[in-house]
């Protein structure tokens, strides 16, 4: 694909997004600004048609470059969609750049998107959520499988028993891809993943943008950027003068060692508009890879050489896996949330950090960038109503002229936004919150961690949660941990140095910890809770009550992490069996770490070693719920084929 000419009409998607039974949600990153022609046939209600032009208020047009625009369709429906029933869909395209060619349909730009046996693609609208899948961390040169690839499988499985192809759908089928952080790794790329993003970049026509005002040791522009002979692997000599801002090289490009928690590999880190716009092109969508070049550039050290060979062999395995990818996000309304990496690392972790970080441009303009292009990409379909006609325009001007004043305009404006949370009218509901940009600030300390979320939020989130019976609850980072590895974050935080071992978690700051236990505890919060988190690279799950909480309420503790990602093996062999040995539940450590009054009852990974209450290994998780909204099964597909269940263990239950 390195000549514009032969672009396919879509590069990326379609990604079906928010759906009810009187909306659907669609994006998708196009060539040329296009018709959409909606075809929707339900097995059980009549077919409707939709007509979509782009610029409207039901299909909004963004142009990126020359030759990348996104079409955000939100579109209401005029006769309502059935509940648990298949609905095949057709989107057809009226190119504005080849109109003679007519209405273009998925057999042109995307023959691989159905499943085997399907004519079309298709999704269920659930009535009540019978099963979703779940994941976060998925990054791309990761030596392992690829859990959405998992996903895909299982979808196919699905339709290959025949139930979902009649009229009344298998069960099974998941209500939605719950993606809950780091879809992306802007501040960890690999060398040949900055190859192929600099490669896309002219072949869609995306703008040069300026950065030489930003600090002096960077290049004037982007394309000089690009060419840079530090730009692989050597980015942090970019960076503002080490010594008269040293902090800044600690907290935003991980300049600090850490040996535990997550390595130091901020070395290609993203940091114009564009790059971060053809990164979640890359990661999504098997198009763009076509004819694209991940050739070694001149210039290595014989180290980087050797580094840039084996993350290339990585990501032939990983391109390889993208049609899967595409396909799945394509079914099932898929639901998302940032994290830190989808960023910078320790995104927002403390004060210290932020009054860094956003006090000097070039940071800011990063994590600006970064922002803007998870908004484009994941945030407008999670929540559309939330990005007013204001917003979008400060987008496409900032697109227009990166790095002029309305560019970094824009990215002020969008640094202050708080609308990132969300939910779904699902049953039960889906309410995703925002851990990273309405957080708790230490006034006493600006080293200490930030609470995960600020009273206003959490005064929010309790109303929200009023009347309902059962909620599934997503926060990137768990709420309740595991207890050895928290009790080492607080000692970092104690001696000063939570940079060193990402001290982010909900029981670090008083507030913020004992808001969320008076909402689980109000008498009128919902008898069951789903907790759905990630972020820690492995997965575990803990059944909570708490102490005097007569009858409720239920919690589950799910974490599943990551889709494209590991914690080191050795590491967490060690830190698992330690955690049960320190913290039994006749260790009277328990009495001197008591943490808010909670019994906590742990489950294994059918299949592990005895005691074993940690998963390492990537995948995607699974949570099937019974009538009354509560897990009946949970389970990780693992990318080798294996599917692990957690089962309880009532007799190794602790009060914490």
């Amino acid at each position: 694909m390195s000549d514009p000419v032969s672009l396919p009409a879509v590069l990326a998607g379609p990604i079906l997004r928010r759906v009810e039974p009187g909306r659907i949600v669609f994006w998708l990153a196009v060539r040329a600004p296009a018709q959409v022609r909606l075809d929707l046939m339900p097995t059980e209600a009549p077919a409707q048609r939709v007509l979509l032009d782009p610029g409207t208020d039901h299909m909004q047009l963004v142009k990126a470059g020359k030759r990348l625009h996104y079409l955000l369709i939100d579109c209401p429906l005029s006769d309502p969609l059935p509940h648990d029933h298949w609905i095949d869909y057709r989107l057809s395209l009226l190119m504005s750049d080849e109109p003679e060619k007519g209405w273009q349909d998925h057999t042109i730009w995307a023959p691989d998107l159905c499943y085997p046996g399907k004519e079309t693609p298709g999704f269920v609208i659930s009535r009540k959520v019978r099963s979703i899948l779940h994941g976060s961390c998925r990054k791309p040169h990761f030596d392992g499988g690829d859990g959405l690839v998992s996903a895909d499988k299982l979808l196919e499985t699905e339709l290959n028993t025949g139930q979902s192809s009649a009229s009344c759908v298998s069960a099974n089928w998941p209500a939605a891809l719950i993606m809950s952080g780091d879809q992306v790794y802007a501040d960890d790329v690999a060398g040949p993943m900055l190859r192929a993003i600099h490669t896309l970049i002219p072949v869609l026509g995306l703008g040069d943008e300026e950065l030489g005002t930003l600090e002096s040791r960077i290049p004037q522009h982007a394309s000089d950027l690009y060419v840079h002979s530090d730009t692989y692997y050597r980015r942090e000599n970019f960076l503002p003068n080490l010594e008269r801002n040293r902090a800044l090289w600690m907290v935003l490009f991980g300049g600090v060692e850490k040996p535990i928690f997550t390595a130091d590999h901020a070395h290609n880190h993203l940091i114009t508009l564009a790059e971060f716009l053809c990164m979640y092109l890359l990661v999504w969508s098997p198009v763009p890879w076509q004819g694209l070049s991940m050739e070694r550039p001149d210039g290595l050290s014989v180290e980087h050489q050797d580094l840039f060979a084996r993350e290339q062999e990585v990501m032939e395995r990983f391109v390889a896996g993208l049609g899967r990818v595409r396909r799945a996000m394509a079914h099932l309304p898929v639901a998302m949330i940032f994290d830190d990496h989808d960023v910078t690392d320790d995104w927002n972790l403390n004060r210290d950090w932020e009054e860094t970080a956003y006090s000097h441009p070039f940071s800011r303009r990063i994590i600006g960038n970064a922002l803007a292009a998870y908004m484009l990409n994941q945030g407008w379909g999670n929540r559309p109503e939330a990005f007013s006609p204001a917003i979008m325009e400060g987008l496409q001007t900032a697109l227009k002229a990166p790095g002029k004043d309305a560019h970094d305009q824009f990215l002020d404006d969008l640094l202050g936004f708080e609308l990132w949370d969300y939910q779904w009218p699902l049953d039960p509901p889906l309410i995703v919150l925002d851990t990273r940009t309405r957080r708790w600030r230490s006034e006493r300390a600006g080293h200490k961690p930030s609470g995960l979320l600020d009273w206003e939020a959490l005064t929010d989130l309790q109303r929200e949660l009023r009347d309902k019976e059962a909620v599934m609850l997503v926060s990137a980072a768990p709420i309740y941990g595991v207890k050895l590895i928290e009790t080492l974050q607080k000692l970092m935080t104690y001696l000063g140095k939570p940079l060193m071992v990402d001290a982010e978690y909900w029981m670090a700051h008083p507030g913020t910890a004992d808001g969320i236990l008076n909402v689980f505890k109000h008498r009128k919060t919902p008898d069951r809770f789903t907790i759905l988190s990630g972020d820690v690279h492995y997965s575990f799950v803990y059944d909570v009550e708490l102490r005097g909480h007569q009858g409720g309420p239920d919690i589950w503790q799910i974490c599943s992490s990551g889709i494209k990602n590991e914690f080191p093996h050795k590491l967490l062999n060690k830190l698992d069996h330690l955690n049960r040995w320190l913290y039994s539940p006749r260790s009277p450590l328990n009495w001197f770490t008591r943490r808010r009054g909670m019994k906590v009852i742990p489950r294994k990974p059918e299949g592990t070693p005895h005691g074993r209450r940690l998963l390492n290994g990537s995948g995607i998780g699974i949570v099937e719920f019974d009538e009354t909204g509560a897990p009946d099964n949970i389970s990780q597909l693992l990318t080798s084929g294996e599917r692990v269940s957690f089962s309880r263990r009532e007799g190794e239950a602790r009060w914490d």
